[in-house]
């Protein structure tokens, strides 16, 4: 069926066309060009990282990260398991082995003492982590003091995945440049979008121009074909940057109306019984990307069926990665937060083009689920 309104769909702005005309215009359409270059120095002075690496996808930024890091076959990467596939997966690319941790129940990200644990754990058996991948879920900003105090007390690296919380804050500082690296995606989902693709952000120029190296195929710099390493093609476009920079310029404006969203839809639905919604620490600022929220019981299927019926797109919490298929075997540590966070979990329509009228609709059919 074709919905009527979904979760999250892209939302141009008009300023794109400047930019991909000019690349059109100039002839700059493949992995090299302005654009890229604009868009990259546009990325670090909106989020205050020194260098970033306009790349493919989100996905391909964590593999640049981890290849940058130089981490390989038979390492050992701490993982949240509450997140989206993409953030595992690479682990896998290189040959690594993901060790999956619980969430807290504030923020629904990694829980510190679980992470703790797993470190302890390793340390014990001879075989320290090489990285810790952090997830902001939903735009929430995870507990970085504590996540930072422990990589700095055992020396194990942070990579950010902040794929969903490009404008999300914490203690003031945008998200995505605490750790050794952050990533961010620009998928058509995402806050912004490139229509696909991704960026790599460390203020470490040396992590940045390895991945930049492997992200061009790792052509040396001589003027025949030189290869001295095997290297990827996930350089982003000129046109798709032209894309990005257009999209930037508004996206304060984004995070405004999709905090607007999670506002209503608190306001509106507070007083049904059950519904608690994905909470953040008073110097946590979240984009609020998606709405996420626990309805108690049945009801989180009563409610996305009543949606479906009513052609309104609404998604169940991501599936924490101990309980998928491919990756139930490998260790993990913490309790059940994730399991019950997805069992209980819903995400709302939550575009920055939801209209008002869109938002009182979902908000009483919601109710509507909760009189029956």
């Amino acid at each position: 069926m074709r919905y009527k309104i979904y979760l999250s769909p892209p939302h141009m702005s008009g300023r794109e066309m400047k930019y991909i005309q000019e690349a059109f215009d100039s002839n700059w359409i493949a992995h090299i060009g302005p654009n890229i270059d604009a868009f990259e120095a546009e990325l670090c002075q909106y989020t205050g990282s020194k260098y970033a690496l306009a790349v493919s996808s989100g996905t391909a930024a964590i593999h640049l990260a981890l290849l940058a890091m130089g981490i390989g076959k038979g390492d050992i990467v701490l993982c949240q398991s509450l997140t989206f596939v993409a953030t595992a997966n690479p682990i896998m690319y290189v040959g690594a082995t993901p060790v999956f941790i619980d969430s807290e129940a504030t923020t629904w990200n990694m829980c510190p003492n679980a992470l703790e644990d797993a470190i302890l754990h390793y340390l014990q058996m001879g075989q320290k982590p090489k990285a810790v991948i952090v997830m902001h879920l939903y735009g929430m900003p995870a507990m970085l003091d504590e996540i930072l105090y422990l990589c700095r007390k055992y020396g194990i690296p942070l990579i950010e995945d902040a794929a969903e919380a490009l404008g999300s804050e914490y203690k003031g500082r945008k998200v995505g440049t605490f750790g050794d690296i952050g990533i961010f995606s620009f998928n058509g989902n995402k806050i912004i979008t490139t229509s696909g693709g991704g960026a790599l952000l460390s203020d470490n120029a040396g992590l940045v121009e390895k991945a930049r190296f492997l992200a061009t195929q790792a052509r040396e710099p001589v003027a025949h074909y030189e290869h001295s390493a095997v290297g990827y093609n996930y350089r982003m476009s000129n046109v798709c940057a032209g894309i990005g920079r257009g999209q930037l310029e508004v996206v304060g404006e984004r995070v405004w109306m999709r905090r607007g969203n999670f506002q209503f839809y608190q306001i509106s639905l507070h007083k049904n019984p059950g519904i608690d919604f994905q909470d953040g620490a008073i110097d946590m600022f979240s984009n609020r990307w998606l709405t996420a929220l626990t309805i108690a019981g049945e009801c989180p299927s009563l409610v996305h069926n009543a949606l479906l019926a009513n052609g309104i797109e609404s998604r169940p919490v991501w599936k924490p990665m101990h309980c998928q298929q491919i990756y139930k075997t490998l260790p993990r540590f913490g309790g059940s937060v994730s399991e019950r966070l997805f069992h209980q979990g819903l995400c709302l329509p939550s575009g920055s083009n939801l209209s008002d009228d869109d938002r009182k609709l979902i908000a009483s059919i919601v109710d509507d689920c909760f009189k029956t």
